[in-house]
Formats: structure tokens, C-alpha cells, sequence
């Protein structure tokens, strides 16, 4: 028991002294998104015990099309769209344990938290899909629609 709880333990000081970073795959699918958007992703990347990649950020009007075809998305007014001032105000980001990205529910409350917290100190509002009521979605945080036409 005693090995166990120890393990435990270096593993939880392990997680909080890894400092994650973007990868410069991360860093291209960024562009186009609002820049408060991608400070926050910035930022979050720095204090998450979760490692995680970005898995998009501008999507095409034709990619929406494409997922709401196979139910992944209800919407053709995806904030992953660029609007007006040509910026993106979605990102999708992927827990990546190992070398892989995982789905795994636990995993995203964890990025939500770190999210969270980096917009909190920005001073950034954000929505994040896993706090929808219907169709929740863990990968997904947005910039309100209200403060961010």
C-alpha cells in the first residue's frame, strides 16, 4: 500500500511540474483564430496537469457541411467559421496522453479547468462545449457570441 500511495504521489508532483507547450503543428492551426482566443490557448497550455494539441481552429463553410453530415456538429453557424472580421472565435482541443489524443471524459474537465482559469486571468469571456446541456462537447471552447459578434 505504501508503494502505491507513494507512486501516486510522484506522479501528481510529476503532472505539476511539466510544463507543456504548443507544437508548431498547434501554432498553425491557430491561425486565423481571434487573437484573445489564442492567448487563453496560450496560456492554458502553461498550466494544464493535461497535456493537449489543437485539433482545429478555422474551419471552412464545406467541413461544417461535411460534419453536421455525419452528426458532429448541429450547426452551420459554427464559431470555427470566420466571421465579418475574418477571425475564427472556436477551437477544438484534444487531450494527448502519451503520444496519442485521447477522449477519455475526465481528460477534458481537466483542459476546461486550465482554460478556464487562463481566461479568468486574461480577463477573456469563453463558453466551453462540455457545459452545454444539449450535445456536449469537451473539445470545443468558443468566444461568446455576445462580446464577440
Amino acid at each position: 500500500m505504501f508503494f502505491r500511495r507513494s507512486w501516486v504521489c510522484s506522479q501528481q508532483l510529476e503532472n505539476l511540474l511539466i510544463m507543456h507547450e504548443l507544437s508548431q503543428r498547434c501554432d498553425l492551426r491557430l491561425k486565423g483564430v481571434h487573437p484573445h482566443l489564442v492567448n487563453v490557448v496560450r496560456r492554458a497550455i502553461q498550466i494544464t496537469t493535461v497535456n493537449f494539441r489543437v485539433l482545429e481552429g478555422v474551419r471552412s463553410l464545406e467541413r461544417q457541411k461535411a460534419l453536421m453530415a455525419i452528426g458532429a456538429s448541429q450547426t452551420l453557424n459554427s464559431r470555427h467559421i470566420p466571421g465579418p472580421d475574418r477571425l475564427a472565435k472556436a477551437v477544438d482541443l484534444g487531450a494527448y496522453v502519451g503520444d496519442e489524443v485521447r477522449w477519455d471524459w475526465p481528460l477534458y474537465y481537466k483542459i476546461a479547468a486550465a482554460m478556464k482559469e487562463a481566461a479568468n486571468e486574461l480577463s477573456v469571456p469563453i463558453e466551453w462545449g462540455g457545459d452545454w446541456k444539449i450535445f456536449r462537447d469537451g473539445p470545443h471552447f468558443q468566444l461568446p457570441r455576445k462580446e464577440y459578434p
